[in-house]
């Protein structure tokens, strides 16, 4: 039986670099006095994400002879969730839940811990950040809401509901492994800290250390565990790179402050889709599935609008209408601004170069603001008639409030096809929109002005 050494390795505290010896500066990042002397026991260099370690026997085996089964999925009462996670949350995967500070987070995993809960799953919620006292308040708040008011079911979600306020990653891995349950929440990784790491919670060789720790003890005890993240002010998850490495999917909760609108993103996913979003709405009950987007992103008033489109835009598989809006007014200014709001800039400036250039609008002369409505931030290619139509709309005020657009318009002043235009057309007509101009309406945006005018 092999001895129980230990391995001493020096860690970067800015950027994550390991070495064997202590370096005066990172050849990575470039800093000063940085490494910090970490000592890891040679049994807990274990099995993250599946792979053996290095002193037990292993042999190469050929594919035919590995056997693949399919891994099974809890499957949660919010279904945008499940559509966004590939079917439901897989046993023994580490999901890494980020977002801003406000948006939700907590909340979202809390109400899904009690609907668990209520199907007779063990849970237990580690926090660091929070009392088990603000916890109790927060879900009985929730349970109050969603059951206007009646509390018959508390005793059932108390029953599979466990809490514990604990900044300690060592003793809150004891803890998984001791109770055993069908989920854990850890919010959030940043709080944990361990004696076996240097530095305070936060730093690098902290979160490395207690993501790893997590991570073995979900792929041992094939127990699915969820890690909250902080984000940073760039909107990068708060720690080293590494930390998205090493979990299996990567969850962004993405709104804005002044609105209810919340976007659930997927930027990793190795048991399902990266390109699948879910929508909520943030009320007072908690967070709320929206299964009909085009009531949070069309405008329901029916007057004379110049300056607003329609568009369908594709996330994942799923295509919903949202309204455009834009404003064009003539500038006295030197260089004219640009102010644009839930699309690309660069884009932007790009479609105005090309109706400047091609259907002579004099947008060289104007300021120009554009804004998608409902504070839904889009990258699809497909919304660049729609901004030209918006625009134009703007400036020879008239209404095409009414008309939806799809098209990529390119540098020549074409319109392009996009990928999934008859998923596009269907969601348009289902609605109600007749008047629909794609690629294979008209082959260039002049010829769409000339019908317009």
């Amino acid at each position: 039986m092999a001895k129980n050494k230990t391995i001493t390795n020096y860690v970067c505290q800015e950027c994550g670099y390991d070495t064997p010896q202590w370096l005066g500066k990172c050849p990575e990042c470039g800093s000063w006095n940085s490494f910090k002397e970490i000592k890891v026991s040679n049994n807990s260099i274990s099995a993250a994400n599946g792979v053996i370690a290095s002193n037990e026997s292993v042999k190469p085996q050929k594919l035919s002879e590995i056997v693949s089964t399919n891994r099974l999925r809890i499957q949660t009462n919010f279904a945008e969730l499940n559509t966004v996670l590939g079917g439901g949350i897989v046993l023994g995967s580490v999901l890494l839940l980020a977002g801003d500070p406000g948006v939700g987070k907590s909340t979202l995993l809390l109400q899904l811990c009690l609907s668990l809960a209520l199907q007779g799953k063990k849970v237990l919620y580690v926090s660091g950040e929070e009392s088990t006292d603000q916890i109790k308040m927060r879900a009985i708040r929730l349970m109050e809401a969603n059951s206007e008011g009646k509390t018959e079911n508390f005793a059932s979600n108390d029953d599979n509901l466990y809490l514990i306020s604990i900044t300690d990653a060592d003793a809150a891995v004891q803890q998984i492994q001791n109770e055993k349950p069908d989920l854990v929440i850890v919010d959030s990784i940043q709080t944990m800290q361990s004696p076996n790491a240097a530095g305070l919670s936060g730093s690098v060789a902290q979160v490395r250390y207690a993501t790893l720790s997590f991570v073995r003890a979900a792929k041992t005890l094939n127990i699915p565990v969820i890690l909250v993240g902080h984000v940073t002010k760039e909107g990068m998850v708060a720690g080293p790179m590494v930390l998205s490495h090493m979990v299996d999917c990567v969850l962004f909760l993405e709104g804005e402050k002044f609105t209810t609108t919340r976007i659930l993103r997927a930027y990793k996913n190795r048991f399902g889709p990266v390109d699948e979003v879910g929508i909520f709405q943030m009320m007072e009950s908690g967070m709320a599935e929206v299964t009909n987007p085009e009531q949070l992103f069309l405008s329901q008033e029916k007057q004379s609008t110049p300056g607003s489109v329609l568009v369908v835009t594709l996330e994942g598989s799923r295509p919903f209408l949202v309204e455009l809006q834009a404003l064009a007014v003539y500038s006295k200014l030197v260089m004219p601004r640009r102010v644009v709001s839930g699309v690309d800039q660069r884009r932007v400036e790009l479609l105005l170069a090309v109706l400047q250039k091609h259907c002579r609008l004099p947008v060289d002369s104007m300021d120009v603001f554009i804004n998608v409505a409902g504070g839904l931030k889009v990258a699809d290619p497909a919304v660049d008639l729609g901004i030209c139509l918006a625009v134009y709309a703007s400036i020879k005020n008239i209404d095409l409030s009414q008309t939806v657009g799809i098209a990529e318009v390119g540098l020549l002043g074409e319109l392009r096809p996009v990928t999934g235009l008859e998923k596009r057309l269907r969601e348009a007509k289902k609605l109600g929109f007749k008047n629909i101009i794609t690629h294979q309406t008209n082959r260039k945006v002049a010829e769409v002005f000339k019908k317009l005018s």
